[in-house]
Order: structure tokens, then C-alpha cells, then sequence
């Protein structure tokens, strides 16, 4: 059985890019379009691996993080966050909320794939 991976990136075509490597990676993918819409498909599904943007509307990534880690159900669930935002407090403030690795965009999707695989072990 596959492992499921939920993307949550306010754009399309970045969760597009990010499928396709997933796909050919044989994960079964959901994805979402900001933290809210992430919230609602964590309640609609058995997720075993989170990766998110930062900087999105109506919740960014870090509020997400804090929301979905609340749950008992995703207490220990591995949150990738990946983004263009650099700045080693933003980082740390994503990893004190749950964040367990911080990937900045650009990435190369062997990375992205090799730390996965690292996480789901």
C-alpha cells in the first residue's frame, strides 16, 4: 500500500511540479490549496506525510503546523515545509511548532525525495 502525502501550496502549478516527482515516486498524493483547505483533507484522510508552503492566504504554514499538531492523530506525523523564506527565525519558528525538516525553494526533487524517504523510515 502506497504511503499518502498531503502537498498544501497556494499554487497550482508549484503542487503540480511536486506530484508529478511524488507520483513516478509510487506515493498516492492530496493536495491543498492553503492551510485551511490542508486542515479540512487532514479530517477527510489518513496522511502520512505533510509537506506545505510558508507564505499562503487564509493560513499560512506555521499556523497550519500548530493547528494539525493538536490533533492526536498527527501529533507525530513527519511536516515538511518548503519555501522561499530563508531567514533562520523563520525556520526555527517553523521547527519549534513542528516542522521536522526545512527545505528552501529551489529544490531538487531528488532532495525533496531522498528526505522523505528519510522520514517515512
Amino acid at each position: 500500500m502506497s504511503k499518502k502525502i498531503l502537498i498544501i501550496d497556494d499554487s497550482a502549478v508549484f503542487r503540480k511540479i511536486i506530484s508529478v516527482h511524488l507520483k513516478n515516486a509510487n506515493f498516492e498524493l492530496i493536495e491543498a490549496s492553503d492551510g485551511i483547505d490542508g486542515l479540512k483533507k487532514l479530517s477527510e484522510n489518513e496522511i502520512d506525510l505533510i509537506v506545505s508552503d510558508m507564505n499562503m492566504p487564509n493560513m499560512d504554514g506555521i499556523s497550519f503546523i500548530k493547528k494539525a499538531k493538536e490533533n492526536p492523530k498527527y501529533k507525530f506525523t513527519p511536516i515538511i515545509m518548503l519555501t522561499t523564506e530563508s531567514q533562520p527565525e523563520k525556520r526555527q519558528q517553523g521547527l519549534d511548532a513542528g516542522a521536522k525538516v526545512w527545505l528552501t525553494k529551489p529544490f531538487s526533487p531528488e532532495e525533496l525525495l531522498d528526505t522523505i524517504s528519510k522520514l517515512m523510515t
